[in-house]
């Protein structure tokens, strides 16, 4: 696989010019020269392969030479709602996730909650689906939506299967494979015990992970491989 470089425009075939991060990575990082090739995505499903025609101080053209349609997702939607940990470990959800192939993630406030998201930070995570887009060879892009109350989110939240991770006396529950789904993780602490009572009440079913206490980010990481 080619080097692969995003572009927020739709991208057509012929000329197109990048600039930005993926202008600096290819100018100051790989040192590409006219002539490379390289593949671009806009994050809509396909990819193109391309050549470069143009290197300027900041931007650089590219020749778009074809569209692919390159389908590298999950066979049934899965968004998972977290309650998200703090600093770093945020980078490790989002990439993980984004590499499992997670159609969309939703940033839970809960009662126990540690990280509220501001638009500046929720703007940095967006761009951190795209590197771990660039690696992985995902053609769309994980969503990452505005933080919402858990409560709201419950109410509105719709799939044929809905799972809340949380202790159960039954460790052996079967979860149906190729299914569109919505997990949710809850904070450090896990989600209190009227949170998971209206989250049951609601139709959603829990499911454990296990015996031991994970953090936040290995749940998400764990939840989105048992859903796989």
């Amino acid at each position: 696989m080619s080097a692969r470089f995003f572009s927020d425009t739709p991208l057509t075939l012929g000329a197109i010019t990048l600039s930005g991060p993926e202008a600096h990575h290819l100018l100051h990082v790989m040192r590409a020269a006219v002539g490379a090739e390289l593949t671009l995505f806009d994050g809509r499903g396909s990819e193109f392969p391309a050549r470069i025609t143009r290197l300027g101080r900041n931007d650089f053209e590219c020749e778009v030479l074809a569209e692919e349609r390159v389908d590298r997702e999950r066979a049934a939607p899965l968004t998972l709602a977290v309650a998200l940990p703090k600093g770093d470990r945020q980078k490790v959800l989002v990439e993980k996730l984004t590499e499992l192939g997670v159609s969309r993630l939703v940033p839970l406030l809960t009662e126990r909650s540690v990280a509220d998201k501001s638009a500046g930070g929720l703007e940095k995570l967006r761009r951190l689906v795209i590197e771990a887009s660039k690696q992985c060879g995902r053609n769309r892009l994980m969503e990452i939506t505005q933080p919402l109350a858990w409560a709201e989110y419950v109410a509105s939240a719709a799939a044929p299967l809905r799972v809340i991770a949380h202790p159960v006396d039954d460790s052996s529950e079967q979860l149906p494979p190729s299914v569109e789904s919505i997990a949710a993780i809850g904070p450090e602490g896990g989600f209190s015990d009227s949170e998971v009572e209206l989250a049951v009440k609601s139709g959603w079913q829990r499911v454990s992970l296990g015996p031991r206490i994970l953090r936040i980010e290995t749940a998400a990481i764990a939840l989105a491989a048992k859903l796989i």
